[in-house]
């Protein structure tokens, strides 16, 4: 188990990743791979009230899909949920009161009385820093929320965030969630893995498989048929990548384990990382994801595969 940042939250170091849910894992498939992941002893899933925007029910579905697995199963107590704000077609931004009712349709959605982790899903410039941090802050004072984070800001706006939060004695934020993964390295150097130390928050990057190009099974010549193609395919467009895919072969093979499992401990074992976020479409793919959380990897071939 790892703690997330400041928090009271121990956590399984994989987060998995809600976004599939109601779009490429219908309802039952869902089910069956949150089943997957609790017996494998995960216990922490992020999704948004956003997701997902693809799917037949709409945004939103995703959180309903948790919330009626939570419910039939029994298990809240043991289960850390994450879900975000600011996207969902009715409560875009981050206005005050769109993040009170953004807040309790997720709330109704999931069937909890409290959201454990809850993001900013993107930045607002339209409402003032103070105005949206206030209004999170509340939620904490209110129960509805345990925890509260940002997704999707630049450095500068962190700093701005815990500006506001200490001037006004309001609650601290103790995650954050960016993009960042073994071929998406700009994290490292924007300003974001500065802040997450100065802050000490703990960092659940997504897409930790660079949309599934980091699983292994989109090569050039190779057509693979999903939904998701698109995003992993473009990375065969990039060298870089595609030497990447290389190395993490190499220390697959030594491993004995699948290129997911690797690339997924690389990440985790990265500077200020808590739990790499990635997702299953199928039960099938879920002992790869659950293996990254103890594959540790070694100073030679974390260096090999970074360099």
């Amino acid at each position: 188990m790892t703690r997330i940042g400041t928090s009271d939250l121990d956590v399984f170091p994989l987060n998995l990743g809600g976004n599939v849910f109601g779009w490429t894992a219908d309802r039952d498939s869902s089910f069956a791979i949150l089943d997957a992941f609790a017996a494998g002893g995960g216990d922490f899933i992020d999704t948004s009230d956003s997701y997902v925007s693809a799917a037949a029910d709409g945004p939103g579905i995703s959180e309903t899909i948790i919330g009626e697995w939570l419910a039939a199963r029994g298990n809240r107590d043991r289960i850390v949920i994450a879900t975000k704000v600011s996207r969902h077609p009715d409560f875009l931004g981050l206005a005050p009161a769109t993040i009170r009712a953004a807040a309790d349709a997720s709330l109704k959605r999931l069937q909890v009385d409290a959201i454990d982790l809850y993001y900013a899903h993107y930045d607002d410039p339209d409402v003032p820093v103070a105005d949206f941090v206030g209004a999170l802050s509340e939620l904490v004072d209110a129960g509805k929320v345990r925890y509260i984070a940002p997704s999707n800001f630049t450095a500068e706006r962190v700093d701005e965030w815990f500006a506001v939060t200490e001037a006004n004695g309001l609650h601290r934020a103790v995650a954050l969630q960016p993009h960042y993964n073994l071929v998406e390295r700009s994290y490292e150097t924007d300003g974001l893995r500065a802040v997450a130390e100065k802050y000490q928050l703990g960092v659940m990057p997504y897409f930790a498989l660079a949309r599934g190009f980091l699983t292994g099974k989109y090569r050039p010549g190779v057509f693979v048929d999903s939904a998701r193609a698109g995003g992993a395919s473009a990375y065969l467009d990039d060298p870089a990548a595609v030497t990447k895919l290389a190395a993490l072969d190499e220390v697959a093979a030594a491993r004995g384990a699948s290129v997911a499992t690797v690339a997924l401990a690389w990440l985790r074992a990265q500077p200020t990382i808590t739990a790499p976020i990635a997702s299953a479409s199928r039960v099938e793919q879920l002992p790869d994801l659950l293996a990254s959380a103890t594959l540790e990897l070694a100073a030679d071939e974390l260096a090999a595969l970074g360099a």
